[in-house]
């Protein structure tokens, strides 16, 4: 395959046999070796076969291989021309990740990291297929599934400011869980505000860096040590029965002949087929909003049980990496309406944009970049510039260099465990199993992924922060 490397952070797979456009690939020289060791460039490369996609198919700087798409893979469709592919959204639709800031600075929680940590493992279910005791009627979940966010909130579970700082204020539309398998609503029965598995984890973090102060201000982060919280899970079993279910329509109904990859089957927007599976994405969609918002307020319960208050503790921003949306971008200078599919990747609207909040638009949107166990996270703010370069889209966490086989045979939980203690890292977790499959050493450096966004200027940089308090699904 033929890779031209355009400038320091950027290399394009040109235009060549069923390709409509080029592929774009946004790393360094640090990363790029490993995007070429898995089939990420193979996969970035199907995707710009595909029927009506605009501009470039693009790679963000955590790219790594996934199913149909790449992680890290971002495409912009023709409403008329284009097709919506479940494989370029994912199985864990929506999953994302939400921040919240407190009061609190490291000194003042140390005495208690212990005691805080284990009431939030012991409250909030985490693992494969755990749940919460209460089950949700049919009715409840469909609900859930069209209000999103709201619908937690009107139950008393949050505030009005959550959703105002939620992308999409929580609840996307048009969502219809009249399209959802009954099997699908059934696994999202017990699962309201629980964690789930993988790579999904809830951290208490203090910050550590503070690079534009101005920013972090409007952000409500203001000085360094300071606690902030960060929840990263998505639909859980529902969302990944939604992916299953249309995957296996799609191929009944349309089949694969022709595509490059079978795991791209798609349906054109405009089908009855697309638009089904778009409005059951959408519920899958809502149904992960209001699991991070439940999440967000039995954390505010345990802060307050064990410390009488907490800190004041409120959302920055939650933003969702599994997704096809549509939204207005600009195609030979001109607003265009687009289906954005963003797999494994971070919307990053740049300031004055709309869909921003009102508290944020001056700067730009919070992009929030969790890193891997052990490791540090991010905070940056979308630009402009990313509108031109990545339809307003940037890296969504450090991504895998190693397969979860692999990482079993290489590392033992009880290490890493010990490991994380000696630096004053708690942590919990469902099993060992998991903790050897997410260790950091099989994850990128994060550090240089964001380095790369914020030198191709698609996400600037605003906080750092590393973890005090680790909980792993």
């Amino acid at each position: 395959m033929k890779l031209r490397q355009i400038n320091e952070y950027t290399w394009e797979i040109p235009k060549q046999g069923d390709m409509k456009v080029p592929a774009v690939i946004y790393s360094s020289s640090s990363l790029i070796e490993g995007v070429t060791k898995d089939r990420a460039l193979d996969q970035a490369r199907n995707m710009a076969c595909l029927s009506g996609i605009q501009k470039a198919a693009y790679v963000m700087p955590d790219a790594h291989q996934g199913y149909g798409f790449p992680i890290g893979g971002v495409a912009g469709f023709d409403m008329d021309q284009g097709i919506i592919s479940p494989g370029g959204v994912g199985y864990d639709i929506n999953c994302g990740v939400r921040l919240l800031r407190t009061d609190f600075n490291e000194k003042e929680l140390s005495s208690h990291k212990k005691v805080l940590i284990d009431a939030i493992f012991n409250k909030i279910p985490t693992g494969v297929g755990k749940g919460r005791s209460r089950t949700l009627k049919g009715k409840e979940i469909k609900q859930i599934c069209i209000q999103g966010a709201r619908w937690v909130v009107e139950k008393g579970y949050g505030v009005q400011e959550d959703l105002e700082r939620t992308e999409e204020q929580g609840c996307i539309k048009p969502a219809d869980p009249g399209f959802l398998s009954s099997r699908a609503i059934s696994r999202g029965s017990n699962q309201l505000g629980s964690l789930g598995s993988g790579n999904h984890f809830l951290e208490l973090q203090k910050v550590t860096q503070i690079y534009d102060s101005k920013t972090a201000e409007t952000f409500g982060i203001n000085s360094k040590d300071q606690i902030l919280v960060m929840i990263h899970c998505g639909s859980r079993g529902l969302g990944h029965q939604v992916a299953s279910d249309y995957i296996k329509l799609m191929e009944k109904e349309i089949g694969t002949q022709g595509l490059p990859d079978r795991q791209l089957v798609n349906a054109p927007i405009q089908s009855k087929l697309g638009e089904k599976y778009y409005k059951a994405m959408n519920s899958a969609v809502n149904f992960a909003f209001a699991n991070r918002q439940m999440i967000a307020h039995l954390i505010r319960e345990v802060f307050e049980n064990v410390l009488g208050t907490s800190g004041n503790m409120k959302q920055v921003y939650d933003v969702c990496h599994n997704v096809a949306k549509f939204e207005d971008h600009k195609i030979k200078g001109k607003n265009t309406r687009m289906c954005i599919h963003r797999k494994g990747a971070t919307r990053s609207f740049g300031p004055g944009h709309k869909e921003i909040p009102n508290i944020y638009r001056h700067e730009g949107q919070p992009v929030l970049i969790p890193g891997s166990m052990g490791t540090s996270s991010y905070v940056l703010v979308g630009t402009q510039k990313a509108e031109q370069l990545s339809f307003s889209s940037t890296a969504h966490g450090a991504g895998r260099v190693m397969s979860r086989r692999q990482a079993l045979r290489s590392f033992r939980g009880e290490k890493i465990k010990k490991e994380l203690e000696s630096r004053g890292i708690e942590l919990r977790a469902a099993g060992w199993k998991s903790v050897a499959e997410e260790a950091s050493q099989v994850y990128k450096d994060v550090d240089e992924v964001v380095r790369v966004s914020d030198s191709l200027g698609i996400g600037k940089s605003v906080v750092k922060a590393d973890p005090i308090a680790v909980i792993k699904g």
